[in-house]
Parts: C-alpha cells; sequence; structure tokens
C-alpha cells in the first residue's frame, strides 16, 4: 500500500500536490505517501505566496507558522549568525533550554541531530559527525551517512499524540566531478496542513547545510509518509482546508499561465 506523488520542482508545489492527493483519499489519510522534491532550494514568487497563505491559515487557527516548523528540523538564522559548527552549541547551550517542553521531548528535531544521548551520558553530534565524514576525501563511502531521530528509550509509549514523527534521515551522495547530496526522510506520522509545507522547507535547509560544509551540492529530496493525514485543526472545518488547498492552487496556476 503506497500513494506516490508525482515529482515535483519546490516544496510548495510538493506540498500543495502531496496535500491535496491525500485529501483526496477515505478520511482524508493514506499510508506510505511517497514525495520527491527536485530542487528543494528553488522558490518562485508564487512558491513564496504559496507559503504567506499557509501561515495566515495556521496563525489564523493558533498554529507553528512555517518557519517555525522548518526551524524545529533547522535553525537557519542561527547558522548564518554564527557559522557551523558553534551555532550547534549555541543551540543547545543558550536556545534549547528556553524552548525546551520536558527532557522527553523538546520539539526540535534538531536537539536530536545534534545532542543524541549516549550510554556515557556525553551527547553525539550525529549531524556534524555526517559533515565531516562527507568533507573528507579518504571516505569513499557514498551511502554510510544514516540519522536516526526515534529514541526507543524516550519515544515509546501509549499516547496516540506529540513526541517525534520524524524517525530517520539517510543522506546519499551522487558521484561525479562534483558529488551531489540527495536526502530521504522517513516520517512514522504526518500531519500534511499543520506541518508537511514546514517540514519540507527545514529539511531543504538541513541539505542546504550538509551541502555546503561537506563541500557537495544539493540534489532531490524524498520523503515517505509511513501514516499521513490532511489534518483540520479544531477551530476550523473541511471546507476550509479545501477553501486553502484551492486557493494555492489558483495562486502557482496563475504563475505557470503568465
Amino acid at each position: 500500500m503506497y500513494l506516490p506523488i508525482a515529482s515535483q520542482k519546490t516544496c510548495a508545489a510538493a506540498w500543495l500536490e502531496a496535500a491535496s492527493a491525500v485529501n483526496a483519499e477515505h478520511r482524508h489519510e493514506a499510508h506510505n505517501v511517497v514525495i520527491d522534491v527536485s530542487a528543494p532550494l528553488n522558490q518562485s514568487a508564487a512558491d513564496a505566496r504559496v507559503i504567506g497563505i499557509v501561515d495566515d491559515f495556521l496563525r489564523n487557527q493558533r498554529k507553528m507558522p512555517v518557519q517555525a516548523v522548518a526551524n524545529t528540523i533547522f535553525p537557519n538564522e542561527l547558522y548564518r549568525r554564527h557559522g557551523a559548527p558553534h551555532f550547534m552549541e549555541k543551540f543547545n547551550k543558550q536556545l534549547l533550554p528556553k524552548l525546551r517542553r520536558s527532557d522527553r521531548w523538546s520539539g526540535y528535531y534538531f536537539e536530536r541531530m545534534t545532542a543524541y544521548p549516549t550510554r556515557n551520558d556525553e551527547p553525539d553530534n550525529l549531524l556534524w559527525g555526517i559533515v565531516e565524514r562527507i568533507r573528507d576525501e579518504k571516505n569513499k563511502s557514498l551511502n554510510k551517512f544514516e540519522l536516526s531521530l526515534f529514541d526507543p528509550e524516550r519515544d515509546v509509549d501509549n499516547s496516540p499524540y506529540g513526541g517525534q514523527c520524524l524517525s530517520f534521515l539517510s543522506f546519499k551522495l551522487l558521484p561525479g566531478a562534483r558529488k551531489t547530496l540527495m536526502l530521504t526522510a522517513l516520517y512514522r506520522n504526518h500531519y500534511y496542513v499543520e506541518k508537511l509545507l514546514g517540514n519540507l522547507i527545514g529539511l531543504g535547509r538541513l541539505m542546504a547545510f550538509v551541502a555546503r560544509e561537506g563541500g557537495v551540492d544539493v540534489g532531490p529530496l524524498t520523503v515517505l509518509s509511513t501514516h499521513a493525514v490532511v489534518d483540520a485543526p479544531k477551530s476550523a472545518h473541511r471546507s476550509d482546508v479545501t477553501g486553502l488547498l484551492d486557493e494555492c492552487r489558483s495562486t502557482l496556476t496563475a504563475e505557470k499561465a503568465a
């Protein structure tokens, strides 16, 4: 059982196609939805308008805006301000204590990437380890850059809600005169209205960081949502969600027609 979404050039277009396809399914949910973004860093003027439309919808429903969702995966402004690897220490030692929800789950995937707990109580920076191995000319591997965000000691419980939804990241390198980075992300559960667009943007920024620091180019992003739902926030009706998707499609269609 799977639902393939035709590959799209940008994050906004991929979000719209995936959300529309899942919205058309029974109960507005699907399993093993495969999303592919060929150029996750590209953003047209119409894409920016779509992001703004989704942002307004989420703010009106008192949900996290798109950029805030993206920041849970990669804090782009912090990286621009402090550079690597210093911004990681800034995030974990100065910013995260102010943002942390609980010891079990801070709500930030970037914490799991850069301060994963180990048995000797010394957090492991898994993300920077991947960057260092990619930039190491002695390392000939193209397929050994895996990053687990699921932690069985913290994430296994009987609650149907909350906790981590992004479970695993698999980076790959395509050979060439200059290598190209691909990323496959696995989600155990995925809310397509509240989270997906911000997730795609955040994953694209994560790829840009790894590629820049590793000395490679950015390639396609693939996301597998093992369970996906086009959610309707409590204060919204299903017709509001359909209206959101219709408005975003009209915005992208108008750009193509121009």
